[in-house]
């Protein structure tokens, strides 16, 4: 049986600090500040940005960390299919997100929300980024 524990270990950890970084949004009020520049791009560049109320927002959420979550067996199995998932996840979800958030921070002069957690998400997108490219280990079975 071909195991990937390292991988594993690396897909859990970015779905926890996802649970983590949407804790922090929702108590600065991620919202107040996504919102009005979502609706401002939409006018202006006419691009289908969405908009969210806080109970969809969060139940989206909510719903996308529970499949990462779902999916963690697969990831210690070291499913093929899941280390391809992982490279854009870990690139968009993760370094891009957490980099937003601290870049607006210094262009905005002021903690956005979701930066607390930034440098944790930051670390464990490239953490599975990382481990996505490692090659599972063949378990032997001893009897």
């Amino acid at each position: 049986m071909s195991t990937n524990p390292r991988f594993g270990a690396a897909w859990f950890l970015f779905a926890l600090s996802l649970v983590l970084h949407v804790v922090d949004e929702a108590n600065h009020n991620f919202l107040a500040v996504y919102n009005p520049n979502a609706r401002m791009i939409r006018e202006r560049f006419h691009l289908p940005i969405p908009v969210f109320t806080l109970q969809t927002w969060l139940l989206s959420l909510g719903i996308g960390i529970t499949l990462l979550l779902l999916l963690t067996p697969s990831a210690f199995r070291g499913a093929r299919w899941l280390r391809w998932i992982a490279v854009p996840l870990a690139i968009v979800v993760g370094i891009f997100n957490a980099f937003g958030h601290i870049a607006s921070s210094f262009y905005y002069h002021r903690f956005m929300p979701g930066v607390y957690s930034s440098p944790i998400l930051l670390a464990s997108a490239t953490f599975l980024l990382i481990a996505s490219r490692s090659k599972p280990s063949s378990n032997a079975a001893t009897a």
